[in-house]
């Protein structure tokens, strides 16, 4: 035959919550107990008010409605392993006027101490379904309860899942909402690290913009630039990709310094005069053969000669401060030293090739030249 196990109220628990519930007022479970039935498996009777034969009595752990039937609470108390030697057959549950409200029958379980060498803490619970869970509630001091770890997994699991947390705040720690703005003034708000990546590589490129403008070309020892510079190769380049380049540069054209040199602005000094920016100067050149004053190549007769010249930076008349001689004295200030002329007795003769010219250049080192684009 198979054993029935049931839960009931006493006839005093079904009166107080009837009462309680037609009041509109609770009926407060606070304690429960458990019993060995005398040796005997009891079955539940609405009359007792005593468990047959009751072994240990605490406050309970916990009382809740069952989340599958609104009908239903579930009474729950744990033994710690302390305490035992003796069987389990019997369960009640009593008020906070120490009224036994509910009795129940339970499978039999032995319930050893630790000095039995088989300490164990141990769980009861019991389901009892009542006309009205509203009006039942338990009432107990938490300073002198245990939890069971399906209990504290649940309400962790609770915790976890709940968004009522305290926001963060400068003094206090909390619930932050992560943004990845970078100009927000809000200090409720925690910087990704994508923000503050954003934040880092702007400052870097402000920095550098700052020490070093885009637009500026440096010479570089490599053929090929690095990123965010361009060749001064007189390319074209693209204002929407880079703006700040179009600004330096309005004909969107960067200047060709393959092979030149940079000379510092006139702004009108006077020593290269009427050059606007980014101007280019051919060479001054030099012929290498002389001709007379005239610019004839004329021969047999006795005339000035000197050498000729082209694209001068300037054209000083007469004898400059401070010139010198070949053995490095200064040269007389005499009237005839200022006419620019050269008499030899020796007869002229004209030669039949081409005239040559030349450019002079200072010693120099070949860098390539790149220009700060972003």
């Amino acid at each position: 035959m198979n054993t029935k196990f049931i839960a009931i109220l006493t006839n005093q628990g079904a009166a107080k919550l009837a009462n309680a519930t037609a009041l509109g007022t609770q009926l407060e479970i606070t304690q429960m107990a458990v019993g060995d039935g005398g040796g005997t498996l009891p079955t539940p009777n609405p009359e007792q008010t005593a468990l047959v034969a009751e072994k240990r009595r605490a406050l309970l752990n916990s009382l809740s409605v069952d989340a599958n039937n609104s009908a239903q609470i579930i009474a729950e108390q744990i033994i710690p392993e302390n305490e035992g030697g003796w069987w389990i057959r019997e369960i009640g549950l009593f008020d906070n006027e120490d009224t036994l409200v509910a009795i129940a029958n339970c499978p039999e379980t032995y319930k050893p101490q630790l000095q039995e060498g088989s300490g164990r803490t141990q769980t009861i619970r019991m389901a009892l379904i009542v006309s009205s869970s509203d009006a039942v509630t338990l009432k107990i001091d938490p300073a002198v309860v245990l939890a069971t770890r399906a209990y504290v997994d649940d309400e962790i699991q609770k915790h976890a899942k709940t968004r009522n947390h305290p926001d963060a705040s400068l003094a206090d720690k909390g619930f932050v909402q992560l943004s990845n703005a970078t100009d927000s003034t809000d200090d409720t708000l925690a910087a990704t690290p994508k923000a503050i990546k954003t934040v880092n590589d702007d400052v870097a490129k402000r920095l550098l913009r700052t020490d070093m403008p885009v637009g500026i070309p440096l010479p570089w020892p490599t053929d090929t630039p690095p990123a965010g510079w361009l060749k001064c190769n007189g390319a074209t380049f693209n204002k929407t990709k880079y703006p700040l380049l179009a600004q330096a540069y309005p004909t969107l054209q960067l200047p060709d310094l393959r092979g030149e040199f940079i000379r510092g602005w006139d702004d009108g000094r006077g020593v290269d005069a009427a050059r606007p920016m980014l101007s280019t100067q051919p060479a001054t050149a030099l012929r290498t053969g002389a001709m007379d004053y005239y610019g004839n190549d004329d021969s047999g007769d006795n005339r000035a000669a000197g050498l000729g010249f082209a694209s001068e930076d300037s054209l000083l008349m007469g004898q400059p401060q401070n010139a010198k001689m070949p053995s490095g004295g200064l040269l007389p200030v005499e009237g005839y030293l200022n006419d620019n002329a050269m008499i030899s007795l020796t007869d002229t003769k004209w030669i039949a090739e081409g005239s040559r010219w030349i450019t002079v250049r200072p010693r120099n080192i070949a860098f390539n030249y790149i220009v700060r684009a972003a």
